[in-house]
């Protein structure tokens, strides 16, 4: 990008370069190379192509997630946590095998353990997560969160999420529940089928602050 004195102003295209104002100043630069059309039709943009619409999809599900989480993620105070959790999205689709390459999905990624346990590992700024101290165990009626108690916090948060991976919406379900009188094993409500591919998120306070946080 170029400025040009003139006593013509020109705007428009000549040749390979274009002319416009900009801030008052008259400006000249050459035609970019790319092309719309060749890039939606192309052989040659075919892996661009690709790429482009899993790493679409993949913001989209992370934006999903953590808007769902809003609340809570707050407290993790990491401006770049949406850069951070978009490269997790990206790990967990690249664990799907079964789909081809432009067509990937989160959801393939995150049904297989290592999806879930790049999940359980992913620390919302520098918010402990719950890998080491808590776990889940599923009954016919009911779900039962185990968490280690010598680990400190007077309350738990256990939130319930139902992504739809196609409409990029989630159901979720939030319950608050008192750890100065509970055991290790810590009854909560079943909100979904087992068949259905379930994201469970935990917060643990103590005297009101956040001290950890994440998926199990």
């Amino acid at each position: 990008m170029a400025t040009y004195e003139s006593l013509i102003k020109i705007t428009g295209s000549v040749g390979d370069l274009v002319f416009y104002t900009l801030n008052g100043k008259n400006i000249v630069r050459k035609k970019s190379g790319f092309n719309k059309n060749a890039f939606k039709k192309s052989p040659s943009y075919e892996k661009v192509r690709q790429n482009s619409s899993e790493f679409g999809h993949c913001s989209k599900v992370g934006k999903t997630i953590r808007q769902a989480l809003d609340s809570f993620i707050k407290a993790a105070e990491d401006p770049l946590l949406y850069q951070s959790f978009a490269k997790l999205m990206t790990e967990i689709k690249d664990l799907d095998i079964v789909s081809g390459r432009g067509k990937r999905s989160v959801k393939n990624g995150i049904s297989l353990q290592e999806g879930k346990d790049l999940l359980r590992k992913f620390q919302f700024g520098k918010l402990p997560n719950l890998e080491a101290i808590a776990s889940i165990s599923f009954d016919l009626w009911e779900n039962n969160l185990q968490i280690n108690k010598r680990f400190e916090a007077d309350e738990v948060i256990i939130v319930t999420l139902k992504m739809d991976f196609d409409l990029y919406s989630i159901e979720k379900f939030e319950e608050i529940i008192s750890l100065k009188q509970q055991s290790e094993s810590i009854k909560f409500e079943k909100h979904f089928s087992d068949d259905d591919l379930i994201l469970y998120f935990i917060v643990l306070k103590n005297i009101g602050e956040i001290v950890n946080m994440g998926f199990v």
